[in-house]
């Protein structure tokens, strides 16, 4: 089953999350998310990326209920597997924008922060990454990436609280660029798209390079650890036991 639509307009190409109500991330989304972006790398009649959701949501993060039948080796793989994929989207060689139509939670937080801009539909929707309220950590890479975007005290904020934003809230944390109503989301992460496409590709991407690939060589190097640290924490007696009470279908 495909989880992931992709649909192209001239110049760029929209991928949207589609599965169940909250669009839960497991080993399937991530890797059609792979294979899709992969495709688009290579594909010259594309110069940039829309990223997006179905739905009130754009992700609640990883799929939880699924994941509390895996053994530790497995769920280990996945964040593995997880992990890879967003340092492969914060080194995209093509801009790639990211509408948040909706909540945009953990996982999916961190898939957003990968992007290169980010666009967010005001109203109820939040936006957080909210482990700490629940017993659990995050990785090297997502606390790299937020860091890079919001600075060392405001990612403080974000993670020490575990608190979820409003589009308000984030535009002035510098977690989103821009905010949108319903209507105007897809208008305007399209304008960003296109603006960010306009430039000479390789340029585009040696410059984002630069800017990024230090932070990326950071991630890189602490990741494993930080998986390790995430999985016992994870199946420790207090989390395990919050983790059973989140219901997301």
């Amino acid at each position: 089953m495909d989880f992931v639509v992709l649909e192209q307009s001239e110049e760029i190409a929209t991928l949207t999350l589609s599965r169940g109500k909250v669009n839960a991330l497991n080993g399937l989304v991530v890797d059609q998310l792979r294979r899709h972006f992969k495709q688009l790398e290579s594909n010259p009649a594309v110069k940039s990326v829309v990223l997006t959701g179905r739905g009130k949501f754009f992700s609640f993060g990883f799929d939880i209920p699924e994941f509390l039948s895996f053994s530790k080796e497995e769920f280990a793989d996945y964040l593995t597997n997880f992990t890879d994929f967003y340092t492969y989207l914060f080194l995209y060689p093509k801009p790639v924008v990211a509408a948040l139509n909706g909540h945009t939670i953990a996982g999916g937080c961190m898939m957003a922060l990968a992007c290169d801009h980010r666009v967010m539909v005001t109203g109820k929707a939040k936006i957080s990454l909210n482990e700490m309220a629940f017993g659990s950590s995050v990785f090297a890479g997502s606390t790299e990436m937020l860091r890079f975007l919001v600075g060392s005290a405001n990612a403080t904020s974000v993670l020490y609280s575990g608190a979820m934003w409003s589009a308000e809230e984030a535009r002035s944390l510098g977690l989103v660029q821009e905010i949108a109503t319903d209507e105007s989301l897809m208008v305007q992460a399209r304008q960003a798209a296109a603006k960010m496409a306009s430039n000479q590709l390789p340029a585009f991407a040696s410059i984002k390079s630069l800017l990024r690939k230090p932070v990326s060589e950071v991630m890189i190097r602490r990741e494993g650890q930080s998986i390790k640290e995430f999985v016992d924490i994870w199946y420790s007696e207090t989390t395990w036991a919050n983790l059973q009470n989140i219901k997301i279908h």
